[in-house]
């Protein structure tokens, strides 16, 4: 793996990652790793964590920064290959896409009628810090309108758009997601990477700012999603969205 520019099987691609990123996404690897082997089935525990552990060692052993996170990329899809083979994937769902949003910075997101989506993210969208945003896993954020919806019917001052999200679908069985589930929307593809952290700057939408209630650690299954983009397109409101074990 040393040196390689572009990986088609992990989707890795050398020339998207700055040290920054490369950094901050190391530190969460061990996290990445037992992410993506969440709830696997009893006979997959003891096999995925023996990669796990020899993923960590690889990362460690790579005396370059983007091999490393090569490195963890390829760990990460194996962990998701392991799981369709013995067919412990996320079953197939269909859904829509509700809303599409971007913003100049910050939140809320506004809706917009589509765009484009590239492997840097959504066309027209910005991040207003780079500190905690803006990585390739994090190209596209995705959020449930059933989340939402029970949200705005506990009290909450919430909307599509509201926590940040760029693509709002409905018709998923939100609870079920996990690192390395596939989605297809309209003709991009995207690959599940981690849940997205809440951020105080999403406070308003909550009674109380009680943003720990789209925290996946204490509510799992109202968590956003970040997704890494598999094959760019565009996407519209009304697009059909399918979840494959594929």
């Amino acid at each position: 793996m040393i040196g390689v520019e572009h990986c088609d099987r992990c989707g890795f691609d050398r020339s998207q990652w700055n040290e920054q990123d490369a950094q901050r996404t190391l530190s969460h690897a061990a996290d990445f790793l037992a992410g993506w082997s969440v709830d696997a089935r009893p006979k997959l525990i003891d096999k995925l964590e023996a990669r796990r552990i020899d993923d960590l060692k690889a990362i460690e052993a790579s005396a370059d920064l983007y091999d490393r996170v090569h490195h963890l990329w390829h760990g990460l899809v194996s962990i998701a290959d392991v799981r369709r083979a013995a067919d412990d994937a996320v079953p197939t769902q269909h859904g829509l896409v509700d809303q599409v949003n971007t913003s100049s910075g910050g939140v809320p997101k506004t809706p917009v009628a589509g765009a484009a989506v590239g492997v840097r993210g959504v066309d027209g969208d910005v991040q207003a810090t780079r500190v905690h945003h803006g990585r390739p896993w994090q190209a596209v954020c995705l959020w449930s309108r059933e989340v939402i919806d029970e949200l705005a019917a506990a009290g909450h001052p919430i909307a599509p758009g509201n926590a940040g999200e760029n693509i709002t679908v409905s018709g998923l069985d939100w609870s079920a997601l996990r690192g390395g589930t596939i989605i297809d929307i309209g003709d991009v593809r995207l690959q599940l990477s981690a849940p997205a952290v809440p951020c105080k700057k999403n406070a308003p939408w909550f009674i109380d700012g009680d943003i720990s209630l789209m925290d996946h650690d204490l509510h799992p299954g109202s968590s956003r999603w970040y997704a890494s983009v598999l094959r760019s397109g565009s996407v519209t409101a009304g697009d059909a969205v399918s979840v494959s074990p594929n």
